[in-house]
């Protein structure tokens, strides 16, 4: 096998590594999780706050990436577990997500005042760096608008132009649509035409399955899932070991307790 270093030496790409932002760079566990606990509370009149376990279990059904979807989604259970129809549901989603955004950003859409303000960073900017220096290609897919994705990587980590695909940007995982979107512009950057390996870190089942699709839609790249733990699921090791079971059943290759766990010497062992 060729080594790191002969690689490095050589000037030859390792590989594109692409991470997920909520739950890999920041820990989302006070914030976005909180405001969804906020926004359901609030639309059953105060009678259901889901905890965070029951989050997860939502989340881990791979289909809601989208935390406004996810919070109406418990609504709607919530009322259906008490014999009420889904269309019998007075719920506005733009009143939802007026609410929602008013916890996680604050009251003021001009001077952010709420849950964001106070996410912890899983990463130091060292660490893409140390990325860099190693010719492996980096940037972000995230399901989170732009806005509050530039805040964690431009206002925090102070990053001045990442790659970066937004809520905006591409349908919301798992189609691969904003992993390809991101990988076609590093590689179009950096003016490489064969298809680089790429690995996908994320910290939810819909991250797995955004690399199964992407694996199909184009074979000819090796695509790797790897799976990170957010900080809110290791408080407990029996927590611990069944979300990590659940990122391998949905395909993560390997899952590590932090980002920076994910080395280039680990990257070249993965793809």
């Amino acid at each position: 096998m060729t080594t790191l270093k002969s690689r490095i030496k050589s000037g030859s790409r390792l590989a594109i590594a692409v991470f997920d932002i909520d739950g890999v760079i920041r820990d989302v566990s006070g914030s976005y999780r909180r405001a969804i606990a906020d926004t359901v509370e609030h639309f059953t009149a105060g009678v259901y706050r889901p905890s965070s376990v029951e989050i997860d279990h939502l989340k881990s059904e791979g289909l809601w990436n989208n935390d406004w979807d996810a919070s109406r989604e418990l609504i709607y259970r919530h009322f259906e577990q008490r014999g009420q129809a889904r269309s019998q549901v007075a719920l506005d989603y733009d009143n939802l997500i007026a609410f929602f955004n008013a916890r996680y950003r604050g009251a003021d859409p001009n001077h952010w005042t709420g849950y964001i303000c106070d996410e912890p960073l899983l990463l130091n900017p060292n660490y893409l760096e140390y990325l860099t220096s190693a010719d492996i290609l980096w940037g972000f897919f995230s399901g989170a608008t732009r806005n509050e994705a530039l805040y964690a990587l431009s206002k925090r980590l102070g990053l001045p132009a990442p790659a970066l695909v937004a809520m905006e940007d591409a349908p919301g995982k798992p189609d691969p649509t904003g992993l390809l979107a991101v990988v076609n512009q590093l590689q179009q950057q950096h003016q490489i035409e064969q298809p680089l390996p790429t690995i996908y870190v994320g910290d939810t089942v819909a991250d797995m399955y955004t690399v199964k699709a992407a694996k199909t839609l184009h074979p000819d790249r090796t695509w790797v899932g790897v799976g990170v733990l957010p900080p809110h699921v290791q408080e407990t090791a029996e927590r611990r070991e069944a979300y990590q079971q659940t990122l391998k059943k949905a395909g993560a290759a390997q899952v590590f307790s932090n980002v920076e766990q994910i080395t280039p010497e680990q990257i070249q062992q993965l793809v």
